[in-house]
């Protein structure tokens, strides 16, 4: 069944796909040619695509100056549930060795960019390698870039695809996936430390973006799901659901609002401002990478302003 940011996505992006479709079909020129990509100094690369930069710093971090990746979606003012492909997007996929893409209906583009392409590259899917499925009656929260145990899962996953595209640098597509994964030991860490803190608390979401973050923090989400599905949805929520959900801030039920800043409206926005009105601590998280920061110093921040927010 297709998520609500797939149904979303696909909306808004078939009709560009549609396009490349006619003005890029397969040709000899389009497809890979199989070779890695040569840099300034004269060295090979692996020419890498990922779907957002979050998956592309990952793939920086562990490949180094052996790696040429072109990161999608790469704005951190974009909303990556309206992002629109185009011509360079379809040529650059045309010649990756490795494709990350976070799956899951996220960003299916790049499943039928591959198919018009006609190129195979080793393709990389972050929900698999993550096993979450859709809980009985409910919707994949496919945000795995929030959940440590996967992201560590992918760092093992794009080294093996790196040294497979490129022997020579197996081992230290290995190390440095290693080095990345201590940095996340780091990450869960704290994780713990708010659990030991804090677990049990009530929080706020306006969409699951953070949920996995959250939850291995020991925090309750206690927004209906009504409401975050809805928003999620781009739906308009039911008054009822709205009046429950607002009274989450103004009965102080909750500690925290951790607020999805990249997308919004005006249902969010009201939850945002009862929870400022309610002197509830908003902490705003994205979903591609912030200005200035690479995924770990993101997610540090992320669990620095959280632990901030809940010690109030």
């Amino acid at each position: 069944m297709p998520t609500p940011t797939s149904r979303r996505l696909t909306a808004l992006i078939s009709g560009a796909c549609l396009a490349l479709l006619a003005g890029c079909g397969s040709s000899s020129d389009s497809g890979g040619d199989g070779k890695n990509s040569s840099s300034s100094d004269g060295s090979t690369t692996v020419p890498v695509v990922a779907s957002t930069d979050v998956y592309g710093d990952i793939v920086k971090q562990i490949g180094g100056d052996k790696v040429d990746v072109t990161s999608i979606i790469n704005d951190p003012d974009q909303d990556p549930h309206s992002y629109e492909v185009n011509t360079q997007n379809q040529l650059a996929l045309s010649k990756a060795k490795v494709v990350i893409e976070n799956g899951g209906g996220y960003d299916d583009f790049i499943d039928r960019m591959l198919k018009s392409s006609g190129s195979s590259p080793e393709l990389i899917n972050a929900v698999k390698i993550s096993g979450r499925t859709a809980p009985k009656g409910g919707e994949l929260n496919e945000h795995v870039w929030y959940d440590f145990p996967t992201v560590a899962g992918l760092a093992d996953r794009i080294a093996a695809a790196l040294g497979k595209a490129d022997s020579a640098g197996a081992a230290t597509f290995t190390k440095n996936a290693e080095a990345f994964k201590a940095k996340l030991n780091a990450l869960k860490t704290k994780e713990a430390d708010i659990k030991k803190a804090h677990g049990g608390e009530g929080i706020g979401i306006t969409e699951p973006v953070p949920l996995y973050l959250t939850e291995a923090s020991g925090l309750v989400n206690k927004t209906p799901d009504e409401f975050s599905e809805a928003i999620e949805e781009g739906d308009d929520v039911s008054p009822k659901i709205l009046r429950e959900t607002l009274a989450l801030y103004s009965d102080k039920q909750v500690k925290a609002l951790v607020y999805n800043a990249q997308t919004s409206g005006p249902q969010a926005e009201k939850v945002k401002a009862a929870a400022s009105a309610a002197g509830i601590a908003v902490v705003p998280v994205t979903e591609t990478l912030p200005e200035g920061k690479n995924y770990l110093s993101w997610m540090t921040a992320n669990l620095d302003a959280l632990a901030n927010a809940l010690d109030k």
